[in-house]
């Protein structure tokens, strides 16, 4: 059994029959340390499985670059929203470390449910479970400190922090690079 296919059991309840079938739509894919995903503009037509490697969601704003999102090891990445209502991609989605994926394209993932009859119960499961994950983000910015953000953040995804530029986790954490060095040295004494 595949990675993809541990996760996609983990968080749904399919049945052997349909986690091949489902696992068998997401063929590997390769990004190369520094290549792009995605480039903003540009409409995001497949989503994907990290196997290893770690890419940065982000946006480049006219006086500074603003990153969304970390992603790594066993997390799915994509523009949702390009995805699904077909829009240009605000993000730009860049390989920060050399990384396979299992990447499913537009058109698979439209026809899936016409293969397993309970996709849409998924899928809708799945797209809430992504909901979540961003009410949680906002609740963290309106009643955490910087400090507890931090912590956070360093406790779920501890493997970023020796691989990810740090100016990219406080910019994912609104925060200056200048907090989380004053935040880590605070911790070190």
């Amino acid at each position: 059994m595949t990675e993809l296919e541990h996760y996609l059991q983990s968080y749904f309840d399919f049945d052997q029959s349909d986690l091949t079938t489902v696992a068998s739509f997401f063929k590997p894919e390769f990004v190369k340390k520094g290549d792009y995903y995605l480039k903003t503009g540009k409409s995001c037509n497949k989503l994907s499985f990290i196997q290893t490697g770690i890419l940065r969601v982000y946006v480049n704003l006219e006086d500074r670059e603003v990153t969304q999102w970390i992603s790594s090891k066993g997390y799915f990445i994509t523009d949702l929203s390009s995805l699904i209502f077909s829009k240009p991609s605000r993000w730009n989605i860049q390989a920060l470390a050399d990384t396979t994926l299992y990447t499913i394209d537009k058109a698979d993932y439209d026809r899936i449910g016409d293969f397993i009859p309970k996709w849409h119960e998924t899928e809708k499961l799945f797209i809430a479970h992504c909901f979540v994950t961003l009410e949680e983000r906002v609740f963290s910015f309106l009643s955490m400190t910087a400090e507890q953000r931090y912590n956070v953040l360093f406790e779920n995804s501890r493997e970023i922090f020796n691989q990810v530029p740090l100016q990219y986790i406080a910019s994912m954490l609104g925060m200056t690079p200048e907090t989380i060095s004053r935040i880590r040295r605070k911790q070190l004494i």
